[in-house]
């Protein structure tokens, strides 16, 4: 399995393992053990929900209840470019459904979805809370507001050659 974290896969089972040995109480940490995890590798594969059962001594079960629950969680990996489209009320009216519209077909995948190459991923959010900037696309951290659908093709272009 690829992992798209910035190790590789032993690495990062060691790393994760370093941080729940190190946890000064592992009761209640999940939600925390999770984040860190996906950290590490970039998203939550089964074989590290495993991993965080085990270590944590709780069930499989309740790990994917969480991770499955939880929006910011994600058991497929994201591009090295993850788009999120803001799609709350002041983004919506606005004209994000056309802007996320226009990242699917010039990327050619759905919500949820990484490009072949692994370069894009493409998620929609509620709200991201940059209301004044509606509507907002965020590539990574980077915020771009008050785009049209005409504005996608030039922010992918940002990113073809990195």
């Amino acid at each position: 399995m690829a992992y798209h974290g910035k190790c590789s896969s032993n690495q990062c089972f060691k790393e994760l393992e370093k941080f729940i040995d190190e946890l000064p109480e592992k009761k209640g940490a999940l939600i925390m053990v999770l984040h860190k995890a996906q950290g590490i590798f970039g998203y939550l594969p089964p074989e590290v929900q495993e991993f965080v059962a085990k270590k944590l001594e709780v069930s499989l079960a309740k790990v994917y209840g969480v991770v499955s629950f939880y929006t910011f969680f994600t058991m497929t990996p994201k591009g090295k470019f993850p788009i999120s489209v803001c799609m709350g009320t002041a983004c919506y009216v606005r004209g994000a459904e056309k802007i996320l519209d226009e990242f699917k077909r010039v990327l050619s995948i759905e919500v949820g979805e990484t490009t072949d190459d692994g370069k894009f991923s493409i998620d929609a959010l509620r709200c991201i809370g940059a209301c004044g900037l509606a509507p907002v696309v965020l590539v990574g951290e980077k915020v771009y507001g008050r785009i049209s659908a005409s504005d996608v093709q030039h922010i992918l272009d940002e990113y073809k050659d990195a």
